[in-house]
């Protein structure tokens, strides 16, 4: 019986397609392409390439809420619970200068709105927000040193009403959160990759990668092998793929669309439940994503999909909480991979003499994604 090989490279592909190559970037998300960006600064010669194992960006860049947010009240209450202020705040301030640095990589494309992130407390939130409501001032205080605004926090309970929200009792809006259009920044991003000469090969399944010598073998699903100088693993949640002795987990979000809901009061991005749960308007659309904590051993995972236990959670909390007195139709579901761990702090480190880590966004991937890059970039770029 004849025996059927994997594909290798003909003499044509590996002559002008996969040899001489400088840097490859594993993954074409925020991190990736904003790592080519700044390598092609600071090597404008280089040959530099990027993998994809998608059509387009797979993971979270192209399938998250489109929340330009930097952290919560509630967030920020409980990592204090397991790291120092100075270690809080100091990772709020890079999420605030990723979010910058996006805007202006991006550019009008990014379709930022300065909606403000409302946080939900409800009847069984009382205790949690009366801690919030106590630390306001102190944030406010040192939140004016990273951004420059007086009252990042303010109470607003007044707005529920006009919301229409019910079992909802306070609210606190952090000012300067919004939203953004992920589809367009991802977009603009691979055009701008394209433009400076970067090379970015879609349906590249990267399996493994061997240091030898002085260079870098990577190994592709389906048998072809590439040959660089140098190597960024930037694939977040499915970063355990290739790496070993690192703490990244892979963790599922669900998230919804409804169809277009005439009159819709809703304007704004918003958290409810610690953040477990975060719906905004896309125009007149209600997106609405979470519920991971509900089954977090099912929700650990790197593969695509949704559960009938998150999607029932949902729709509920739509008919009880958000939309309690208006009528809508889902018109869309889908779920994007994170990258988490026992820090939220992402890793960013040489691995070997030759290959670097951008990776472990802890759902922040739009606030750092872009300067998690640049370090990236210059860890391998030296």
């Amino acid at each position: 019986m004849a025996q059927h090989q994997k594909a290798g490279l003909s003499y044509w592909e590996k002559s002008s397609f996969f040899s001489n190559i400088d840097f490859c970037i594993i993954g074409s998300g925020i991190v990736g392409i904003n790592a080519a960006l700044h390598l092609r600064s600071l090597h404008p010669t280089s040959r530099i390439v990027i993998l994809e194992k998608g059509m387009i960006p797979t993971g979270a860049s192209t399938r998250n809420a489109g929340f330009a947010c930097f952290g919560s009240i509630t967030e920020l209450l409980d990592d204090l619970n397991h790291s120092s202020e100075n270690e809080v705040f100091s990772l709020v301030e890079k999420r605030w200068k990723g979010l910058e640095r996006l805007q202006k990589i991006v550019g009008p494309s990014l379709q930022y709105v300065e909606s403000g992130g409302y946080e939900l407390f409800g009847n069984q939130d009382e205790d949690i927000y009366q801690a919030c409501e106590e630390k306001i001032e102190h944030y406010n205080s040192i939140l004016k040193g990273i951004i420059g605004r007086e009252n990042t926090y303010i109470k607003k309970d007044a707005s529920i009403s006009s919301f229409g929200f019910k079992q909802v009792t306070h609210i606190i809006l952090n000012t300067a959160e919004g939203a953004i259009h992920t589809g367009k920044m991802m977009s603009t991003l691979l055009t701008k990759a394209q433009e400076n000469n970067i090379e970015i090969f879609n349906g590249a399944n990267v399996r493994s990668i061997n240091e030898i010598a002085n260079q870098i073998e990577i190994q592709l699903g389906d048998g072809r092998e590439i040959i660089s100088k140098k190597v960024l693993i930037a694939t977040n949640g499915f970063a355990r793929d290739l790496i070993q002795n690192e703490n990244v987990v892979a963790v599922r979000n669900q998230v919804l669309i409804t169809k277009e809901i005439p009159n819709l009061k809703i304007k704004g991005t918003f958290h409810y439940d610690k953040g477990y749960y975060y719906f905004r308007n896309v125009g007149n659309r209600i997106l609405f994503g979470g519920g991971r904590n509900l089954s977090p051993k099912i929700e650990e995972t790197d593969q695509f999909g949704t559960t009938n236990i998150i999607q029932k959670r949902l729709i509920h909390m739509m008919h009880e909480i958000i939309l309690p007195e208006t009528s809508f139709a889902i018109d869309m579901w889908w779920s994007g991979i994170l990258g988490v761990g026992q820090s939220k702090k992402p890793i960013i480190k040489k691995i070997s003499n030759h290959v670097a880590l951008a990776v472990r966004m802890g759902g922040m991937g739009v606030a750092i994604g872009s300067l998690v890059g640049v370090e990236g970039a210059e860890l391998i770029g030296q």
